[in-house]
């Protein structure tokens, strides 16, 4: 695009707000950012686990991972669940990080206890 004397480069997606949308005004980008910061953060807080104990895992967990996959959900109500699973992967995650379950066990339960 040019303006004036200068050319502009148009750009493939832009961040308004911390939301991530494409020129096609797909809502993926902002998924895949937001699943890949909550994994840092997951795998960060799962080096402190054990020195900081549960109640102040949880309180972390909340602040730096839930409260990211929260942000701005109203956009993802509609979408399809194969657009969303990045974001119910962390959200396993932290259960298992906060109660201390390996890999292969199943979080529904606990989820479920959390509601």
């Amino acid at each position: 695009m040019r303006v004036g004397a200068s050319n502009i480069q148009l750009s493939t997606a832009v961040c308004n707000l911390h939301l991530h949308l494409d020129n096609q005004l797909s809502i993926k980008q902002h998924v895949v950012k937001v699943a890949a910061t909550c994994r840092y953060h997951l795998r960060r807080l799962r080096q402190i686990r054990q020195r900081v104990g549960r109640e102040v895992t949880i309180r972390l967990v909340l602040a730096l991972v839930i409260s990211k996959i929260d942000y701005c959900n109203s956009v993802l109500a509609s979408l399809p669940q194969s657009t969303i699973a990045p974001l119910q992967r962390v959200q396993n995650t932290a259960a298992r990080l906060v109660f201390e379950l390996s890999t292969s066990d199943h979080v529904t339960v606990i989820l479920l206890e959390l509601h």
